[in-house]
């Protein structure tokens, strides 16, 4: 997975490592504990050689290290237009245990991390096809899935991964994006709705019947109206100083579809996904939110954090304390979703 890209220098350190290009010759005799290679013309230098990229392999058991963090598999770093790409490349089953506990920690009760599990082994291999060509099949971070690298034996993301071996969920017969989210707000979304690609399945939205005790389930935000202009005027929308707020359109699960935003320059009717993504995804948590200006403010008041779609961890928290088990709960939050087996896909990078 591409654990960094556009850079102009990167550091590995950890493991005595071997050196090799992408073709697997190797280009240092002996193995090294740390080395630095910089971005030359589209290309990745290291001790004068220039080369397309390198690849870095770790000579026994202990990990790589990149930016402070310890990854297991082995590390390529590639030369492109715009800087340094670095991608982790491991089995696909050890690249899940890093993202179910990034993504659900461990905390969690074991049935919902097995549900956690399953979808996000679904997403991954779902990416792992649809960019295939590419020099890294899924981003570790919010664009994708987050990715811990390395997980210590002990922690239960290993016994979630492992008990679930291979499942992944099929939609009318094929991989497709399995989305999940923080907390749903008490109703689920059509991926439709919230993502404009082609490709969505028709996955029902789901009133969720099991209550969260999400810290966000409930939230209120207050923006200064000149901060709001700002953040739209950095992504294109420029109204000058805005005077008022409607949402036009709400969805069948009550988040805003489209929101008429005037100011005293002009107007503008914007998809409520678009407006989340200008004011910030971590600083308006959700779509379901009604809205209004007082004064120099917008004064948010809503539910729920992240796009709404598919599994609702904080509520398959509560679903997994009631005994329910991991395939239970995949199938609540994806209904017409089958449960199945992954062939013929078994690293990621």
């Amino acid at each position: 997975m591409g654990l960094g890209e556009g850079l102009a220098a990167v550091e590995l350190g950890g493991a005595p490592m071997l050196v090799q290009d992408l073709s697997g010759r190797a280009i240092a005799e002996d193995p090294v504990t740390w080395l630095r290679v910089l971005f030359r013309d589209g290309a990745v230098e290291w001790r004068g050689l220039r080369v397309a990229g390198i690849r870095v392999v770790p000579a026994g058991a202990a990990p790589l290290r990149f930016q402070q963090r310890l990854y297991p598999g082995i590390i390529e770093v590639v030369g492109a237009p715009a800087g340094l790409i670095v991608v982790n490349e491991l089995p696909l089953e050890e690249y899940l245990v890093g993202a179910v506990k990034a993504e659900a920690g461990d905390k969690m009760p074991i049935e919902m991390l097995k549900a956690q599990a399953i979808v996000a082994r679904t997403y991954a291999a779902y990416h792992r096809r649809l960019n295939a060509a590419k020099p890294y099949h899924i981003v570790a971070g919010t664009a994708n899935q987050q990715y811990a690298g390395r997980v210590n034996a002990d922690s239960p993301a290993w016994t979630a991964a492992l008990d679930t071996e291979g499942q992944v969920l099929l939609w009318e017969g094929d991989l497709f994006p399995a989305f999940y989210h923080t907390d749903s707000g008490g109703h689920t979304e059509d991926p439709r709705v919230v993502f404009a690609a082609a490709n969505m399945p028709a996955l029902r939205p789901v009133r969720v019947e099991f209550p969260s005790h999400s810290p966000h389930h409930a939230w209120s935000l207050d923006v200064a109206l000149g901060d709001l202009a700002a953040a739209l005027r950095r992504g294109g929308v420029s109204v000058g100083s805005i005077t008022g707020l409607q949402v036009l359109e709400r969805s069948v699960s009550l988040r805003v579809s489209r929101i008429f935003v005037l100011g005293t320059r002009g107007s503008a009717t914007l998809r409520g996904n678009e407006f989340r993504r200008l004011v910030g995804y971590d600083t308006l948590k959700s779509t379901l939110f009604a809205v209004s200006v007082d004064r120099s403010y917008a004064r948010f008041a809503g539910r729920g954090y992240g796009h709404g779609v598919g599994l609702d961890q904080w509520s398959a928290k509560t679903m997994a304390d009631q005994g329910y088990t991991a395939r239970q709960i995949v199938q609540y939050y994806y209904p017409g979703a089958t449960l199945s087996w992954l062939t013929g896909i078994s690293s990621l990078k």
